[in-house]
């Protein structure tokens, strides 16, 4: 397991991978584990590069291997949450219509709040029924940004 840390234009990120899979995505403000070895490998430089590709609108689509820690119903939401188009946005009751349980709008929130890897699997996507901004890790002035970054595209 590696860690290694860019600065990006919406702030110092840092990403892990383990055995060529990306696992986690912290911001700024996120509590870092201490025991991961920080250590630049391949797979983290490829996920910085697409990564800053994606933020300067020139990337629409990761391709990189994930593999996010959660219960199988997260990732079960997780997976769905990778479907939303680029400059897209669906409701957490749409998420949960899709994976069969309609009344789960609460699941999908707490589902999506959990998400290790915020931007590879777009949970900034996903926003309240009456089209509010609900909470994102990442603060609601970075999903605005997001968002509005993929619109302008």
């Amino acid at each position: 397991m590696s860690i290694y840390s860019y600065e990006l234009k919406i702030g110092k990120i840092a990403i892990v991978e383990n055995d060529g899979k990306i696992t986690n995505l912290y911001f700024e403000n996120d509590k870092i584990p201490q025991d991961i070895k920080v250590q630049e490998t391949p797979i983290l430089k490829e996920a910085a590069r697409q990564l800053k590709s994606y933020l300067m609108g020139d990337l629409k689509e990761f391709s990189l291997s994930l593999e996010p820690e959660g219960t199988p119903f997260m990732k079960d939401v997780w997976l769905k949450l990778c479907e939303i188009p680029y400059g897209e946005t669906v409701s957490y009751k749409s998420i949960a219509t899709k994976i069969g349980n309609p009344k789960a709008s609460r699941a999908i929130g707490l589902a999506n709040n959990r998400n290790p890897i915020p931007i590879f699997i777009p949970c900034h996507r996903v926003i309240g029924a009456d089209g509010s901004l609900i909470g994102y890790r990442g603060g609601i002035e970075l999903k605005k940004t997001l968002l509005d970054m993929e619109s302008a595209k």
